[in-house]
């Protein structure tokens, strides 16, 4: 899509600008960057799942200068990203290393090494709590403090490392396949335009940036009848990354000379999707396959939505717009697809004018030929 930039009026622009100013800040009070990272969680994961920029303060930044508006937060943060230089790639992590704060499976009532329910809102009465209007910071300091009474013996309850998965459970049972791993360097959607038919690493990549409602909305649609997608979640989790790169001085890329530089919050979804195939008898039978889904944060109906698309589109057909990957992917893009719609409201009187005209002429020889 290309922008064409409109010249002209520009004292109105600048004053739409300050006028804009003056509604973010016309209440007198000012909405902490911090007090956006503390109490907006979802929010903030979410800006950064879509940007492809893992910053909690960078995020909540572009939530406070958009007034809240996702769509304008996502956009500030890509163009931010697109002008950091990238220094160094990360090491391939193995995310049955990551710390867990919350682990359950939809397809087994007990998994090996146990469900971690964390924290979710999965099991809440959804009532409005009227008490957060007189929530002060005293009264959650108080809170903070019994809680910590309450659980002084255990050490980190919510926290814990190499739990083994689920599917790979499965595999040892051979009820699923092992494939050999793939070490083809994955391409990478930013630094060039996507070309069809696409590779699983483009087509995992854009969905896990892709705009949360629309991914979900399109997994819903798959679930719904179009394509009869019912997947069952084999497990999420929700926990830490650590992340090491190598060293640029060893020239052996040993990885033990790896540097720490931090580590991310993730929601990873393996999805046991059902497919009917025709055995050696020609006889129909059930075997499963894998829908993965990954993105930044605690976003975890995306991630589920996400491996729903993933199985979806290795399937790739015309039949189901949810099988469609030209159509999936083009669409799911919250800058691309609302850039494309906000631009309709800049100067369009060329183009509308021809099209008057042309209505006008038409009209005008209908008229001539009645008479």
């Amino acid at each position: 899509m290309a922008y064409v930039a409109v010249k002209g009026g520009t004292e109105a622009i600048e004053e739409s600008i300050r006028r804009l100013t003056f509604e973010r800040i016309q209440s007198e009070e000012v909405l902490e960057v911090k007090a956006i990272i503390a109490g907006m969680r979802g929010m903030v994961d979410q800006v950064m799942s879509e940007s492809s920029l893992y910053s909690e303060l960078l995020a909540a930044l572009a939530i406070k200068q958009s007034e809240g508006n996702m769509e304008e937060a996502v956009f500030l943060l890509r163009a931010h990203r697109s002008t950091l230089p990238r220094n160094y790639y990360t090491r391939v992590i193995e995310t049955d290393k990551m710390f867990v704060e919350r682990r359950i499976s939809a397809s087994f009532k007990d998994i090996p090494g146990g469900q971690i329910l964390g924290a979710t809102y999965d099991y809440t009465h959804r009532l409005m709590d009227y008490d957060l209007l007189s929530e002060t910071k005293d009264t959650v300091l108080e809170w903070l403090d019994q809680y910590a009474k309450e659980n002084e013996q255990i050490a980190d309850p919510s926290v814990q490392a190499d739990l083994p998965k689920v599917v790979d459970y499965l595999r040892k049972q051979n009820l699923f396949p092992i494939y050999e791993e793939d070490d083809t360097e994955p391409l990478d959607v930013t630094k060039r335009s996507i070309q069809f038919p696409t590779t699983r690493s483009e087509r995992l990549q854009i969905l896990t940036r892709g705009q949360t409602g629309a991914v979900t909305s399109l997994g819903y649609a798959a679930i719904r009848g179009y394509g009869a997608v019912h997947p069952t979640v084999g497990e999420l989790r929700v926990g830490m990354l650590p992340l090491t790169i190598s060293d640029p001085a060893d020239q052996t890329d040993d990885e033990e000379n790896d540097y720490y530089i931090g580590e991310i919050k993730v929601t990873e979804v393996e999805s046991f999707i059902p497919i009917t195939i025709k055995n050696e008898k020609n006889e129909e039978e059930i075997e499963f396959e894998i829908g993965y889904g990954i993105c930044y944060g605690q976003n975890e109906t995306k991630a589920i939505a996400m491996s729903i698309l993933d199985q979806a589109l290795e399937h790739g057909q015309k039949d189901y717009p949810t099988h469609d990957e030209e159509f999936i992917l083009l669409h799911i893009d919250s800058v691309e697809s609302s850039g494309f719609i906000s631009h309709l409201k800049l100067p369009h009187y060329v183009t509308f004018q021809s099209k008057l005209d042309s209505v006008r002429k038409i009209k005008q020889g209908a008229e001539k030929h009645e008479k």
